[in-house]
C-alpha cells in the first residue's frame, strides 16, 4: 500500500472487520485494549479484531499482546501500518511519537485514534491536524482521547447545560489533583522529562481539565494567566539523581467567550488526592458539581425552587435513560473509569461506520494544545496570554517541507498580552 498522503485510500472495507493495530501497551495500552476488547459486546458496532499490538520491547509486548486479546505483537510501527489488514491505528504511545505516527497512518490511509495530549509542541499539533485535514478529504478519519467526554454524568452535565438548565454559566473551577508524585522518592519516569513529555501536571492532566471546562460550556478559552511549580527537582533515576524538567503542578486563571471565567488547577503532588477531577459549573439559574472519584454522581441545584427548597441534590447516573447507559447493568448498578474508554471506541467505530467527524477532532487537540502553551508563556513571562486565530497558512506534514526544522513556525497561535 503506498504512503503518499495524495494517492493513498482509507482502508474500511465493509466485507471483513476492521482491523485494529494498537502502538503502547503500557498504562494506555492496557486501557485502550481492554475497551477494543469488549465494546462489541455491548454496542451495535462494525466487527473489528485486535490483529497486531506494537511496543519496542519485543518479549515484554508478546506478554501484553496474548493477556490484552490481541493476535499477534510487533516491535516495528512503521511496518504495520503499511498492512492491508490494518484499518485502524490507536496510538497510546508517550506524547512525543504522537506526530510522527499519527501522520504516517493517515497518509497510509488508516483511521487513527491518538491519546492526549495531541502531542508536545504546537508545531507537532499542526502539522498532524493539517494531516488529518487532508486525510479527512479521502474519507479517513482520525480523533483525539479526552476520554472524560464519555463519563456519562459529564455527558449528562453537558445535556443540562445545553438545555439552560444552569441559566447563563458565569464562571467554572475545574481541579485535577493527584498524588502519586508526592513522595520525593519517586522514581524518575518519561513523565518527568520535557523531551519526552512535553510537560507534567500541565498536558497529563490540566489539559483534561481545561477540556472540560470548555466542553461543557461550549466556550473557548481566549486569554490566559498561568503558574507553574516543580515542588521536588530531582529523582533517582538508574544511575542516580536527575534532574525533574517538567512541572509538579499548574495553575491558571481563563478568561472565555460567552463571558465567562474559569479557574483550573492541576497537580500530581496533592498528597491524599488519588485521581480526582473535581467540576463546578455555576450559573445565573443553577449549578452543577461532579467529582471523578465519584465518576456515577452528578449533584445539580436548581436556582429556580423557592429558597427554602433549594440545595444541592444527587443524581445516581446509571438510568438507561442517561448517555451511554442503555448498554450496560440494570439501575443502581454502577460503572467505572475503564469504562469511558470502551464510550470512546464505540464513538469512533461509529463515526468510521457513517463516515461523519469524530469528536473531539484534532482541530480540538490542536486548540487544547495552544492553551497549554499560552499557560507555559504566562508562566514564565509571568504576563497575561491571549490565544488568538491561526493564521491560515497551510501547516506542511513533514516529508513535504525543505526545511523541517521550521515546521509551522509561522503559526504561533498567541501574543503575550497586558
Amino acid at each position: 500500500m503506498t504512503t503518499s498522503a495524495h494517492s493513498s485510500r482509507p482502508s474500511s472495507p465493509v466485507s471483513r472487520p476492521l482491523g485494529v493495530a494498537a502502538i503502547g501497551y503500557a498504562f494506555m495500552g492496557k486501557a485502550h485494549s481492554n475497551a477494543w476488547r469488549n465494546v462489541a459486546s455491548f454496542f451495535d458496532v462494525p466487527a473489528i479484531e485486535q490483529k497486531v499490538l506494537v511496543g519496542r520491547d519485543g518479549t515484554q509486548v508478546a506478554e501484553a499482546a496474548a493477556k490484552y486479546g490481541w493476535a499477534e505483537s510487533a516491535t516495528d510501527w512503521r511496518a504495520v501500518i503499511e498492512r492491508d489488514d490494518i484499518d485502524i491505528v490507536d496510538i497510546c504511545a508517550p506524547g512525543w511519537m504522537h506526530a510522527e505516527i499519527a501522520i504516517a497512518a493517515l497518509a497510509a490511509g488508516k483511521h487513527v485514534l491518538v491519546e492526549k495530549p495531541l502531542a508536545n509542541t504546537i508545531a507537532e499539533a499542526e502539522a498532524m491536524t493539517a494531516a488529518a485535514a487532508e486525510a479527512r478529504a479521502r474519507g479517513v478519519l482520525s480523533m483525539i482521547g479526552f476520554n472524560y467526554r464519555r463519563v456519562p454524568a459529564l455527558a449528562l452535565a453537558r445535556e443540562l447545560i445545553a438545555e439552560g438548565r444552569l441559566g447563563t454559566v458565569r464562571h467554572v473551577h475545574a481541579a485535577y489533583l493527584q498524588d502519586w508524585l508526592s513522595e520525593a522518592e519517586s522514581p524518575m519516569t518519561w513523565r518527568l522529562r520535557k523531551e519526552t513529555a512535553g510537560s507534567g501536571a500541565l498536558g497529563d492532566i490540566a489539559s483534561h481539565a481545561i477540556d472540560q471546562v470548555q466542553h461543557l460550556t461550549g466556550q473557548t478559552v481566549t486569554e490566559v494567566t498561568g503558574t507553574l511549580r516543580t515542588f521536588v527537582t530531582q529523582r533517582p533515576g538508574p544511575g542516580g539523581a536527575e534532574k525533574v524538567t517538567v512541572d509538579d503542578a499548574a495553575w491558571a486563571t481563563l478568561g472565555m467567550t460567552g463571558n465567562i471565567s474559569a479557574s483550573v488547577e492541576a497537580s500530581r503532588v496533592a498528597t491524599g488526592q488519588k485521581n480526582s477531577l473535581k467540576l463546578e459549573i455555576y450559573g445565573s439559574l443553577g449549578s452543577l458539581t461532579f467529582d471523578l472519584e465519584n465518576l456515577n454522581e452528578l449533584n445539580f441545584l436548581d436556582a429556580r425552587l423557592p429558597v427554602r427548597e433549594q440545595g444541592f441534590r444527587r443524581i445516581l447516573v446509571n438510568e438507561p435513560e442517561h448517555p451511554y447507559l442503555e448498554a450496560w447493568w440494570p439501575q443502581g448498578h454502577i460503572i467505572g473509569w475503564e469504562h469511558t474508554f470502551t464510550h470512546q471506541i464505540r464513538d469512533f467505530l461509529l463515526a468510521i461506520r457513517d463516515g461523519s467527524q469524530p469528536s473531539p477532532s484534532f482541530d480540538d487537540g490542536l486548540q487544547i494544545q495552544r492553551v497549554l502553551t499560552a499557560v507555559e508563556e504566562s508562566a514564565k513571562n509571568r504576563s497575561t496570554v491571549t490565544a488568538v486565530k491561526a493564521s491560515t497558512r497551510r501547516c506542511v506534514p513533514p516529508g513535504e517541507k525543505d526545511d523541517p526544522d521550521d515546521l509551522c513556525a509561522a503559526l504561533p497561535g498567541l501574543v503575550s498580552g497586558g
